[in-house]
């Protein structure tokens, strides 16, 4: 079960601080099991700070702890502070990543489930597109989009798997491998019948709750030799 540990201090010298962290950051190379930090300022308090650290689990965490390299910062840290930082431990029972989640409806619900109209309620309008096999470097709409998934759904029978999913600020990262039967005419190739597949990742920038910019990579040459299209 994921762990995370909450410190919560006060500190006027948040700079010293912060270059301390960045010692331990430095430090614990190769031994800390810290996954994911987070530090907080509050807005109404500019010397009142929350850190928030995960890590894959309690075990992981106690043992980041006992580095001698933690200790000595802690120690650090509390002379920066004012007055004692207090900590509270969680086990975490539940972790939604709404913009993963959101840009797997494009792959199961939009992409091989074939519900259009969820397209309007997971891209903005405006969406850009940049696709690794399009002449154009970018392409505005999403009724481009809409087009695009017409077109893949007509050509072919497919599914993804997603292999993984990466999620840093705006942006989701997912890589997957792609499932297909060939039904129907691709780039000028009739209807084979053949099973095919590919990898690809696509990167998916999202501004408030939809998706507003894509980027698509994937093995298109590779799919191509197995439409017998290359040699």
């Amino acid at each position: 079960m994921t762990f995370a540990q909450i410190i919560d201090f006060k500190t006027e010298r948040f700079s010293d601080l912060d270059q301390l962290m960045d010692q331990w950051i430095e430090l614990t190379k190769g031994k800390r099991t810290a996954s994911h930090n987070v530090i907080g300022k509050d807005r109404s308090d500019a010397s009142h700070f929350v850190e928030i650290v995960e890590f894959p689990s309690y075990e992981e965490a106690m043992a980041n702890s006992n580095l001698p390299e933690t200790n000595r910062i802690f120690e650090e840290m509390v002379a920066l502070c004012d007055g004692m930082p207090t900590f509270t431990d969680l086990d975490v029972v539940r972790n939604d990543q709404l913009n993963a989640s959101t840009a797997r409806r494009f792959f199961h619900e939009i992409a091989t489930g074939g519900n259009l109209d969820a397209i309007d309620e997971v891209f903005a309008r405006d969406y850009a597109g940049h696709d690794s096999i399009k002449e154009e470097d970018t392409v505005v709409g999403s009724d481009v989009l809409r087009d695009d998934v017409t077109g893949w759904r007509s050509a072919f029978d497919f599914a993804f798997d997603l292999d993984r999913q990466i999620c840093e600020g705006d942006d989701v990262v997912t890589l997957w491998t792609w499932k297909a039967t060939h039904k129907g005419d691709f780039m000028g190739i009739p209807a084979t019948g053949k099973q095919v597949t590919m990898t690809g990742t696509t990167i998916f920038r999202f501004k408030n709750d939809k998706i507003q910019e894509g980027w698509w990579h994937y093995d298109a040459m590779k799919l191509m030799k197995q439409l017998g299209a290359m040699g």
